[in-house]
């Protein structure tokens, strides 16, 4: 990974990562809303997981493959339960996508680190 790359890989990982907590908590709210709530909080969800899907395809153009295409795919799963009306249960393939996120957060930052470009 070179360095340009390894500076759009972190700014986009922090930025996704926060998303994807974002909406968990949303889809998690989902459970102890009255049925005619659940609508609206499942097209708040809806939205907030395009937004993150196009800031992964961002990242995607900008920061090199890395496992970016493996995210957007399971933010894709994700929007299909929601719009499936069991959003609640999208909540895992988020948890996987946050987690790979991370990843790439975090060989960016070391990367970064060894060229005395972050502090820490």
């Amino acid at each position: 990974m070179e360095v340009k790359e390894a500076i759009m890989a972190f700014s986009q990982s922090e930025k996704i990562k926060a998303g994807l907590i974002w909406v968990s908590q949303t889809l998690e709210f989902l459970k102890g809303l009255p049925e005619g709530e659940k609508k609206g909080a499942e097209k708040v969800s809806h939205t907030l997981l395009h937004m993150i899907g196009q800031e992964v395809s961002l990242a995607k153009a900008i920061a090199g493959k890395n496992e970016w295409g493996e995210i957007e795919a399971l933010i894709d799963r994700a929007i299909i339960m929601v719009n499936s009306g069991v959003g609640q249960e999208a909540t895992m393939h988020l948890a996987k996508a946050l987690s790979i996120t991370t990843t790439i957060g975090h060989r960016s930052m070391s990367l970064l680190k060894e060229q005395n470009l972050l502090d820490g």
